[in-house]
C-alpha cells in the first residue's frame, strides 16, 4: 500500500485501480471551491457537485473543446501507457474542461499525475499561444476502485460523460474517449488497440 499526501492523507492498496479526475484552472471559480470544501461534505460528494457544476454551466475556460488541445490531451494519456510504461488504460475522456482518466498504475500515482498533467499543458499552452501560464487547476480527484462492479460503473460514467454533458448523442460518437476504441471489445487489453484509436483522430 503506497501513502501520499494531496490536501488530506490517501492510501493507495498495491495494484489498485484509480479514478483520476482533473480541470482547467479557472474553470471553477475560486468562490465556489471555497463553498464546497466548507459543505462539510464527503469527497464524493464535493466531486459530484463539482461535476455538475462544471457541465451544466461552464463559465471558465473551455480549451479542450479546441480539436488540437483535446488531441494533444489525449496524445499524452495514451503516451503514458504505450511508451512510458507507467499505466494500463481502463477509461478516458476528454471534456471541454475536464478529464476523467481509470488507469492501473504501474508507477507512482504522484509521478504519474505530474508527468502527464505537465506534458499535456505545456503542449496545450503551445498551441494556445499562451506558453508560460497556468493550464490546470493543482488539486486532482482520485479515487482507488474496490472492485470490479465499481470498475464498470466507472468506466460507463467515463464514456457516458459526453452523453450527459448533451456534446455527443452516443459515448463512441465523443472523439477524445476510450468508448471509441471499445466498440466491439469488452475492454482495453493492448497498447495496439489504444494507438489505434489515436491514429483514427
Amino acid at each position: 500500500m503506497t501513502y501520499y499526501e494531496r490536501n488530506l492523507p490517501h492510501w493507495l492498496p498495491e495494484r489498485a485501480e484509480v479514478f483520476l479526475t482533473w480541470r482547467l484552472y479557472g474553470s471553477l471559480p475560486s468562490e465556489v471551491v471555497a463553498r464546497l470544501r466548507a459543505a462539510e461534505l464527503t469527497p464524493g460528494r464535493q466531486f459530484a457537485r463539482a461535476e455538475h457544476l462544471l457541465e451544466a454551466n461552464p463559465i471558465g475556460p473551455l480549451w479542450l473543446r479546441e480539436e488540437a488541445v483535446a488531441e494533444c490531451v489525449e496524445t499524452a494519456i495514451i503516451r503514458g501507457q504505450d511508451e512510458l510504461g507507467q499505466y494500463r488504460i481502463l477509461a478516458y475522456v476528454v471534456m471541454p474542461n475536464h478529464v476523467h482518466l481509470l488507469i492501473e498504475p504501474r508507477a507512482e500515482l504522484r509521478r504519474i499525475t505530474n508527468g502527464l498533467k505537465g506534458v499535456a499543458a505545456r503542449e496545450a499552452n503551445r498551441i494556445l499561444n499562451r506558453t508560460g501560464s497556468r493550464f490546470w487547476q493543482d488539486e486532482s480527484f482520485d479515487h482507488w476502485v474496490r472492485d470490479s462492479v465499481e470498475r464498470q460503473r466507472i468506466i460507463a460514467y467515463i464514456e457516458n460523460n459526453p452523453v450527459k454533458a448533451r456534446l455527443a448523442r452516443r459515448p463512441e460518437d465523443w472523439p477524445w474517449s476510450s468508448a471509441k476504441s471499445r466498440i466491439g471489445r469488452s475492454s482495453f487489453g493492448t497498447a495496439g488497440a489504444l494507438k489505434g484509436h489515436s491514429d483514427e483522430l
